[in-house]
């Protein structure tokens, strides 16, 4: 096992990529890459790193701001609830911690939002303590080489590849260990066309040599993409517009939106006048534009959104957590990607 790590760790020093995060055993910094490269390309979570670090130094910083400004510097990144978790555990850090970020794996693990891949990543980066890392990268990694054909969805094949990565660990060298096999992963054993030949483990990886490289990791169970449609209408008045905030428990949580009418198909513009009637209780109103259809996918919805642009006294509408805001200062509220791409598109 101890021959396998070092294999791994002698690859990675001689073929690992230069990040910021890898150069510093900061444990507040790591925290906050793990949180943004969850589900994220690092090219596309580099700029929000730099962000957040320019702008919140500490933890402290970062449980000071208000969540509406942390969001807002999290447009675009998407799964919101990653900085929702990420401002109340600054605050648990606070409050429970004295501001220090914790340095065992168990009181990392206490923290909102952080479970075990998350916490063993930190505990060790920071703290070079022996707790495996098991991400994606990780599953297909050993998934392949090992020839393990378990579900890495169901509870049997996490406890079975937790307990490989663990065992695979060197536990005098575990933070480089992490490092290398999570960059194995993402960068030669890739999901698809994964470049075989740049492998040190090719000669002895099960599905090189039977051919079942695109067979493995296997999942047992498949995603169900729910559709939706949502029509926002903008209500205008004199260049000013109006805002709610989504307070529910469904997507973009706290991320503000043109008020919502969510119908079971696509409408059409009648079907849009009495839905304004009935809605929001008001009889004179004026739909001035209809922007085209916008297709917006997430890992688990499809979303066709249309934008209807209605001319109205905004003193009149009564709409829950809403608020009259101008046109020009629309750029200052935290909203969904599929908003952003629409003013973008009208400007």
């Amino acid at each position: 096992m101890l021959q396998f790590s070092k294999i791994l760790r002698v690859w990675y020093s001689n073929n690992a990529r230069i990040l910021p995060w890898r150069q510093t055993n900061d444990p507040y910094k790591i925290w906050l890459s793990e949180i943004i490269l969850q589900q994220t390309r690092v090219e596309q979570g580099m700029p929000y790193y730099n962000k957040f670090i320019e702008n919140y130094k500490t933890v402290a910083d970062l449980a000071e701001a208000p969540l509406d400004e942390v969001l807002l510097l999290w447009q675009g990144l998407g799964y919101y609830s990653r900085a929702r978790n990420l401002h109340k555990a600054a605050n648990q850090i606070v409050e429970v911690f004295s501001g220090k970020f914790p340095d065992s794996h168990d009181q990392i693990k206490s923290l909102v939002g952080i479970g075990d891949y998350t916490a063993a990543a930190i505990s060790s980066f920071a703290y070079n303590l022996p707790y495996a890392v098991v991400d994606g990268n990780v599953y297909r990694f050993l998934s392949r080489y090992f020839g393990i054909t378990t579900p890495i969805d169901g509870s049997a094949g996490k406890k079975e590849f937790a307990e490989l990565a663990q065992k695979l660990i060197d536990p005098e060298h575990p933070a480089m260990h992490n490092q290398a096999i999570m960059e194995i992963g993402a960068m030669v054993c890739k999901p698809s066309n994964p470049n075989c030949n740049e492998c040190p483990f090719q000669a002895s990886c099960f599905a090189f040599n039977n051919g079942v490289i695109n067979d493995l990791p296997v999942k047992s169970k498949k995603t169900k993409v729910r559709t939706r449609y949502f029509n926002y209408v903008i209500f205008q008045e004199n260049e000013h517009t109006l805002l709610t905030q989504r307070r529910e428990k469904d997507i973009w949580q706290g991320l503000f939106e043109f008020p919502l009418i969510e119908t079971e198909s696509e409408t059409d513009l009648e079907m849009i006048n009495q839905e304004i009637r009935n809605r929001f209780s008001i009889s004179k109103f004026e739909i001035i534009h209809t922007a085209k259809n916008f297709k917006h996918l997430l890992s688990h919805q499809t979303i066709y959104a249309k934008f209807w642009v209605v001319k109205v006294n905004l003193k009149k509408l009564k709409v829950n957590d809403s608020k009259i805001v101008s046109l020009d200062n629309l750029n200052l509220f935290a909203m969904p990607q599929l908003i952003a791409k629409y003013l973008k598109n009208q400007q």
